[in-house]
Formats: structure tokens, sequence, C-alpha cells
């Protein structure tokens, strides 16, 4: 870890204000110490918070926090030396779709700085790179999208999917070129998420959910049986930190790899919902198509073979019903 291991490891999060980056921050900081590439756990000395608004209270207070905001540019000229840095910053799928310029700038030109940051530093830090499942899509002059494995090569069709493939291209060549250390994994729907809407063409994934649980209506804007996959915001953590802690040649190829997923459907969802929580609060989803978001959505792959990521532990969520619980839970609700 760049001869600082007897100090500490010095970790940044990008995208640090955000739901998973807070998330994440706050294992680290409850677990004091992080595993990088390998090596053994050493105490975590610094932990940079980059987004581009400050991230909550709790988490800028603690003394072992910095918190730098700005523009993805910014971000990299302020991240100071590191050992280790999840890149989480991005703009998501629908925002991207609708501002091409805004999600190039964002979800690569932000990359290239932050690659180019590191790959000045000593050492060769480790970068886990999120990238999306997004990176497949259904190519309409191919027949359709089959089971999706390690092997299976992407082909976008959303500028979101070209542009987290790019970064997942980037990544490889800045790691061959012995630049720095990279990881890129390959998230899945995060669901259930707390917190309002956003963006994201999947951001009904967790609002058929989250908000009727609220006690609030929610939309679900696809058809009732379009397959959707996806992980809980643990299962997806557990898997971004060990991309983060494992040796190089365990980690393996410098291709992305694929986060295991659950694949079910809003239908089948509500009926959790109903057995979890009662169908007074299923009733509080209304089926209403958007167009535009299935037009996105429909061109995702629907089930994947994740070998690679089961060698290293990594599972999906049993059911959506285990899903749902794990969230009202941890919410409350």
């Amino acid at each position: 870890m760049n001869g600082e291991a007897a100090a500490g490891a010095r970790v940044a999060i990008t995208g640090g204000a955000g739901f998973l980056g807070a998330a994440l921050a706050r294992r680290l900081l409850d677990a004091g110490s992080v595993s990088i590439g390998g090596a053994p756990a050493a105490p975590l000395a610094s932990l940079v918070l980059a987004d581009i608004v400050a991230p909550p209270a709790p988490l800028a207070d603690d003394p072992r926090v910095r918190v730098v905001t700005g523009d993805v540019e910014q971000l990299a000229a302020d991240l100071g030396e590191v050992d280790l840095v999840f890149h989480l910053a991005g703009v998501v799928s629908g925002a991207a779709e609708a501002d091409f310029d805004l999600g190039m700038h964002t979800n690569v030109d932000g990359l290239r700085a932050m690659l180019e940051t590191l790959r000045a530093q000593p050492g060769a830090p480790v970068i886990v790179y999120s990238s999306s499942g997004a990176v497949f899509g259904q190519d309409p002059a191919l027949p359709p999208l089959g089971v999706i494995d390690d092997d299976t090569l992407p082909r976008p069709q959303s500028s979101y999917g070209i542009q987290k493939f790019l970064g997942e291209l980037l990544v490889a060549d800045y790691t061959r070129k012995g630049f720095l250390r990279g990881r890129s994994v390959r998230l899945q729907t995060v669901a259930v998420r707390p917190g309002k809407p956003n963006a994201a063409a999947s951001s009904f994934v967790s609002g058929i959910i989250r908000e009727p649980l609220a006690g609030e209506r929610a939309v679900c804007p696809v058809p009732p049986d379009m397959p959707v996959t996806l992980l809980s915001p643990d299962r997806t953590l557990d898997g971004i930190l060990l991309a983060a802690s494992v040796a190089d040649d365990v980690w393996g190829s410098t291709t992305a790899m694929t986060f295991p997923a659950l694949t079910t459907t809003p239908r089948e969802m509500a009926a959790a919902l109903s057995r979890v929580a009662g169908q007074p609060v299923a009733d509080l989803i209304e089926w209403t198509e958007d167009p535009a978001i299935t037009a996105i959505v429909g061109t995702w792959a629907e089930r994947f073979s994740t070998p690679r990521a089961s060698r290293l532990g990594l599972v999906a969520d049993a059911s959506v019903d285990e899903v749902i619980a794990q969230y009202a839970a941890a919410h409350r609700v």
C-alpha cells in the first residue's frame, strides 16, 4: 500500500455523499480497518469523501474524514495521495440518456481524470470502478439475449451502458500498463434504496417497495411481467469491499466482474410486498407504463451466470421477500 502500512490505509470514495457511497463509508469507519489488494487489514488512517455535495454531518464530522466537493475533474485534482479509491461517482442511466454531454463529461471524462491522478501517484493504487449490468443490451440486429455469463460480449444499447463499458476498458488498460491496479465491478440494480427517487431508469425497482412501505403511492412505469434484476445494498457492499481486498492473482482478469443478481418482475415484487407487509400496502402500486423507461429497461439483460464472482463467495439474494424484509428491518418501516 505505497509503503504506508504502518501509518494506515488512505482511502477515497467518489460519490461519497450518495446512498451507496455513504453506506460504504459507514462500513469502513465502523470497521476501522481495510484490506487492500491482498495485504493484511490496516487501520483506516483517512477517508476522503468526494462528491458534488457534502455528505451527511455524522460522516463529515468523523476526524478521519476529509470532504472534497466539486465537479468530477476537480475531485480528482483535490484527491491527494491514496492507497485505494472506490469510484462510485457517475450520472445515472436515465440522466445519461437525456443529457449526452453531461453523461460523457461525468462518466468518461471524470473517470479519465481520476485515472490520471492515480497514475501520477507512487505504488500503483487500487481502484474499484463501479460499472453496470447495463453494459449488456439487446442488439436489435441479433437474436434475443440468453443467459449472460462471464465471457459474454457487452453490447450496450444506451448512452449510460456505453459510457460504463468505455470506463471498464480504460480501467483495464491503465491496469495492463501498470499505472494502477483496477477492479471493475458490474453492479446490478441496487434495491431497496432509501430516500427519494433518482433519475435512474431503474429507480422504480426501489420505489415500488419503498414508497408503499411508507404509506405512499408509487408508479411502476414498465409492464408488470418485464424481468428486472436486483441485488440488495448489503450484498452489493460485500462485493465492492471484496474487490478491493483480494490479491491481483485472486482477482484475475482485468475485464469487469459481473455481480450476481436476483431476477424477478414487478408483479412478483408486488406479490412479495403483499406477503411481507399486507395486500393494502401492495395496492399502493399504480401500473402506468412510461414508454421511455420501458424502452431503456427493455434492452437490459434478464439473467446472469456469474461463476467468477461465485468463486469469490459472492451470491445473489435468496428472494424478493428477503430483500424487502431486510429493508423494512433496517429502516424500521
